[in-house]
């Protein structure tokens, strides 16, 4: 049963690689023809980026750091942010810059956990 599960997550691998290597040549189709780029485009070859980190983290060491998915979030936000432009309503905005703060606090916790400097590790004993 194991073996069957990690075979489905290394599939289900492949099939992100593929679709995240497909959806950036997408993209970069769409900048080549519309003979621009703007902030938005390069935020979204970020996400591309980050997944495609993830991809080959998740292969070389068969799990993901939850921070992987959260600096996604956290550009997913701003890249929406962006998108929005002027016309977005001033309390909307407030919340997402929030909701950012809160992930990037969250990825500060987690880098912390394991650091001699908040002296959270387990002293040995004499």
């Amino acid at each position: 049963m194991d073996k069957i599960a990690k075979n489905l997550q290394l599939a289900l691998m492949c099939i992100i690689l593929v679709s995240t290597v497909i959806a950036v040549g997408m993209e970069i189709n769409n900048m080549l023809l519309n003979q621009s780029v703007m902030l938005a485009d390069l935020l979204l070859m970020f996400l591309y980026l980050e997944v495609l980190a993830m991809v080959r983290v998740f292969w070389n060491q068969q799990s993901i750091s939850i921070t992987l998915p959260l600096l996604i979030a956290i550009t997913a936000l701003a890249r929406f942010i962006i998108l929005q432009g002027k016309e977005m309503d001033p309390s909307a905005l407030v919340y997402e810059a929030i909701a950012i703060v809160l992930i990037a606090s969250a990825i500060v916790i987690l880098r912390l956990r394991h650091s001699d400097k908040l002296g959270l590790k387990k002293r040995k004993s004499k």
